[in-house]
């Protein structure tokens, strides 16, 4: 949650100004408990979220720790040496077997942010870190959600990837002529084909009617979007999949997995990143398991349509 270029600080989460007494701290942390519990009528995601921006702020070490690394206080720079936001170092340190894997996750998104970031701050504004907490912070919502987009792809890939061979996985998968109009990731594995979406919109969500509902996604329906680009896939690749698999931040949801019924006979469920490599290998209620021939057949049909933004 507050490791998202998207989400509120923990001072926003509290409902104070970065630079209040702790006194004052202490005391709306205390009434957001209140306000929020569930007992009383509060949001079970929204309460963990308060406990959890109490843990960061809640004393003078912890406090004075979080104004550094996260530029949410404008007093105090940043860290430079905090590297959460830049892209991660390649370099293997141990010899397991991993998924197949194709495409960049999230190799789209950062270009476009890097992009327009340095766009953002002006022609002959040099921008030495354009992963600074303090200068993302500072940037457009849409500018934010670039990067916090590019980053929650690349913790799928990392949860795909660590499930061994018997998994394959194309990342950034194109299905039309916007290059943002694409499908997250596709997963092969012997519980089913699994069209995956890795969405973060920058606090908890709710749902209706089989789709995914929040203060922040606007006109958005990304439940519907996953099930078209989907579609685009499987008749390019004569292909059928099992289900589709929206992963977001853990702190926005109140379960680990929500079944959002089904669409045309395809199970849909919303995830935690936690619980995607459990739901990945038990499988996604309803859909159906992919063995033998036809998973060798059908690998090979997706290798051959499949292209990448």
């Amino acid at each position: 949650m507050f490791d998202s270029p998207l989400s509120a600080s923990a001072y926003e989460i509290l409902g104070v100004d970065p630079s209040v007494d702790d006194v004052e701290l202490r005391r709306a942390y205390r009434l957001r408990l209140r306000e929020t519990h569930p007992d009383t009528g509060g949001d079970a995601a929204v309460f963990i979220q308060v406990q959890r921006a109490w843990e960061l702020v809640g004393t003078a070490e912890s406090r004075a720790a979080y104004d550094r690394r996260s530029g949410a206080h404008p007093g105090i720079p940043s860290e430079p040496e905090w590297s959460g936001w830049r892209p991660q170092s390649a370099t293997r340190t141990d010899t397991r077997p991993r998924a197949r894997s194709y495409g960049h996750p999230g190799g789209w998104r950062r270009e476009r942010y890097l992009s327009l970031i340095r766009e953002w701050a002006g022609r002959g504004v040099e921008v030495p870190d354009p992963y600074d907490p303090a200068l993302v912070r500072s940037a457009p919502r849409d500018l934010r959600r670039l990067l916090a987009d590019a980053l929650a792809e690349e913790a799928t890939a990392r949860t795909v990837s660590a499930l061994g061979m018997g998994f394959t996985v194309w990342h950034d998968v194109a299905t039309g002529a916007d290059a943002d109009d694409k499908l997250d990731h596709v997963v092969l594995s012997p519980s089913g084909l699994y069209g995956v979406m890795s969405e973060d919109f920058g606090g908890v969500v709710g749902f209706r009617r089989g789709e995914i509902t929040g203060p922040s996604l606007g006109t958005r329906a990304p439940v519907t979007a996953a099930l078209s680009r989907m579609r685009t896939v499987a008749k390019a690749a004569r292909v059928k999949f099992g289900g589709v698999i929206i992963v977001l931040p853990d702190d926005d949801l109140s379960q680990a997995v929500t079944p959002l019924g089904s669409s045309r006979g395809v199970p849909v469920v919303v995830v935690r990143r936690s619980a995607l490599a459990m739901v990945l290998r038990q499988g996604v209620p309803g859909a159906r398991a992919i063995g033998g021939n036809e998973l060798f057949d059908v690998r090979t049909r997706l290798q051959q349509t499949v292209t990448f933004v």
